[in-house]
């Protein structure tokens, strides 16, 4: 049995979670949604229920009808294909396409690894490892946020939603240095309506759950 539009769009969420981007995606795209708080500080994520869906016990997993889909990146791509072709999603003969698929699993691919071994001090040949150097990954992010507007041309797509949010997350975590370039480019995202409402749809359910960052 295959998914329709009406069918109901539920997201497994905690707010200081990779779901909390997720919403960004889901007000993008513009359908109706159920939020499900998942508990992540009491290990909620690694129920049985949970695991059924995704054997990582991990949010976020997103369900609509029969599909079940895991990872953030892979949840956007879901959404703005099902939901929004042709506009979020360039279509598949639309030469933007390849940017947009590129810079969508960047940050998965290259930029949290990078990230992650700079800071645990990992020792690795650039030839051996997806995800090269920490520096040629900023050099890349820097040119693809440069010379257009958006990163698969002039037009916003979810590609924007995945990169802009991984770049905005790490930047005020201080995890990613910043360049000029990075704050331009988060200025020309950071004003979407989308964006706007998913940080008051996150900041809801911190205030209704009664959660605290917390501490590193």
């Amino acid at each position: 049995m295959s998914s329709t539009t009406n069918e109901p769009v539920v997201l497994y969420h905690h707010p200081f979670s990779r779901a909390s981007g997720t919403l960004w995606a889901l007000e993008e795209v513009g359908v109706p949604y159920e939020l499900r708080f998942v508990d992540i500080m009491k290990g909620a994520q690694k129920a049985p229920e949970l695991v059924a869906l995704n054997p990582m016990g991990k949010i976020p997993v997103l369900t609509h009808g029969d599909a079940v889909v895991t990872e953030a990146a892979a949840i956007a791509l879901y959404l703005a294909d099902r939901f929004s072709f042709g506009t979020l999603a360039p279509r598949v003969d639309d030469p933007a396409r390849g940017a947009y698929l590129r810079w969508s699993l960047f940050p998965s691919a290259v930029i949290e690894p990078a990230v992650a071994a700079k800071t645990n001090g990992w020792s690795s040949k650039e030839s051996q490892v997806g995800w090269g150097t920490y520096a040629t990954m900023l050099d890349a992010i820097e040119r693809a946020v440069s010379d257009r507007k958006y990163v698969a041309g002039d037009a916003f797509t979810m590609a924007d939603v995945v990169l802009g949010g991984t770049l905005r997350y790490m930047l005020m975590v201080k995890q990613l240095d910043t360049r000029p370039a990075f704050t331009a480019y988060l200025e020309r995202v950071g004003g979407r309506p989308a964006l706007g409402r998913a940080d008051q749809r996150n900041a809801k359910a911190v205030k209704d759950h009664g959660l605290r960052m917390p501490s590193s």
